[in-house]
């Protein structure tokens, strides 16, 4: 049963020391309540109320992790429900179902490794790999892992399960699923190849008693499949499982796990379960243009609202520049950055580009935060050592902050300074009419 701020605070050293980032014992305690903070804050916590605490410290969603020799994946240790009041921590993965029969198995697994893509600057893959028990599955997973050493969901009944457990030893896949007739046989393999298991049941107090039963048998990582035969139905249990682990329901405490099942739906099952708190979703079809759709989407979702996707400050070369090529200059949020260096880029035109560290904010805002100003600006191009690089110094603001040419002048004297356009989208025109 969790604990209230009050009886938490009573477990704690009550000597208000700060060392926890927060002024008051009593307030740390009130954020350990409400899941905002970690008991490892506290350096003086006794041993005995550490066990007291333990269940209120752990986090309501247990985290899983699925590992494979040239990766992890991680689901859990959530602790809201909708993003904005904190974030949610760890991106369902995204993982393509073979069957073990199909004699071009290797072939489809290449391919689908082989998918990579870039988004703002992040490298999007597939996660894994789910493998369905409909022939020799040892042999598939040998196969599987002649290509790529990504995560593995088995797929089978207790008979089939065993030869794919052996031919991925020292891992941790999930074995999929224990239900009503065979968790004990599940459970038993789960305990013995340190697996995870995904459970399933008719309802959720099915699956919540099937739960406690694995767990007693120690088993501690599961992933729940919560079935409904529509999106609605779906929807209802997602949201009604992290609600109720969101209370401390143990039972209910575990990552989701949803299976698109393949067909004309399969796009919209699998964007519901990335954006209602699914752990793992399961595909059925290999397809860039879906995988592309549905890992922006994650990442957007998963993206910290406190903290903007940043590109690495620096200066970077665009369409091959020389010495006499320009220089733009603009903050590192992701969207500035790529908006601005696609379009330089599909111009043609070369140029060199000067990313400031703006912490991760957009011109404007950055600006009236006091994050991007003159000194700043020429920090960064003294710091990149632009002058290096180029014959004609040449610099252009962007046009939302002609403000500041007036400084950035006195900044670096030395320096032509131009006021570009106010959008991207103008880039190539001013190049081609002001520059050239």
């Amino acid at each position: 049963m969790a604990l209230s701020g009050i009886q938490i605070y009573k477990l704690l050293p009550q000597t208000n020391c700060k060392e926890c980032g927060y002024p008051t014992c009593l307030a740390f305690a009130m954020k350990l309540a409400a899941k905002q903070a970690e008991l490892s804050a506290c350096p003086y916590v006794s041993e005995e109320s550490k066990k007291q605490l333990a269940e209120s410290a752990a986090p309501p969603i247990r985290l899983v992790t699925l590992k494979g020799p040239e990766g992890e994946v991680k689901a859990g240790n959530e602790v809201c429900l909708f993003r904005h009041e904190k974030t949610f921590y760890n991106k369902p993965g995204l993982f393509i179902r073979l069957q073990a029969s199909d004699p071009n198995l290797a072939e489809k697994v290449r391919q689908a490794a082989a998918y990579k893509v870039s988004y703002v600057g992040i490298d999007f893959t597939v996660d894994g790999f789910a493998i369905q028990a409909d022939g020799d599955l040892g042999a598939a997973v040998k196969t599987v892992r002649s290509v790529t050493g990504r995560p593995l969901i088995l797929m089978g009944d207790p008979a089939s399960l065993p030869a794919g457990l052996e031919a991925c030893s020292g891992e941790t896949p999930m074995i999929y699923a224990a239900d009503a007739s065979n968790w004990e046989a599940l459970a038993d393999l789960a305990a013995k190849y340190k697996a995870a298991l995904a459970v399933k049941g008719a309802s959720l107090d099915e699956i919540a008693d099937l739960t406690q039963k694995i767990q007693a048998k120690g088993v501690e990582d599961m992933v729940l499949d919560l079935g409904g035969k529509t999106l609605g139905d779906w929807l209802t249990l997602s949201t009604q499982v992290r609600r109720l682990a969101l209370k401390n329901f143990r039972p209910l405490g575990y990552p989701v796990i949803a299976l698109a099942a393949g067909g004309e739906k399969e796009p919209l099952v699998a964007a519901q379960a990335i954006a209602k708190y699914a752990g793992f979703v399961v595909l059925d079809t290999f397809s860039p243009e879906l995988l592309y759709a549905l890992l922006v989407l994650r990442e957007n979702i998963y993206t910290d609202p406190q903290k903007p996707i940043q590109v690495q400050p620096g200066i970077y070369e665009i369409n091959k520049p020389t010495a006499e090529s320009p220089v733009l200059v603009t903050t590192n949020f992701s969207i500035t950055y790529f908006a601005v260096a696609n379009e330089v880029e599909g111009s043609g035109l070369p140029a060199w580009l000067v990313v400031c560290d703006a912490e991760g904010m957009s011109v404007l805002t950055a600006w009236a935060a006091g994050k991007f100003d003159a000194e700043r600006i020429a920090k960064s191009i003294k710091g990149f050592d632009v002058a290096s690089k180029v014959s004609q110094k040449r610099l252009v603001l962007p046009g939302h902050v002609a403000v500041l040419s007036g400084e950035l002048e006195e900044e670096l004297p030395d320096w032509e300074i131009k006021v570009g356009p106010r959008e991207a989208v103008d880039l190539p025109a001013y190049m081609k009419q002001v520059l050239a």
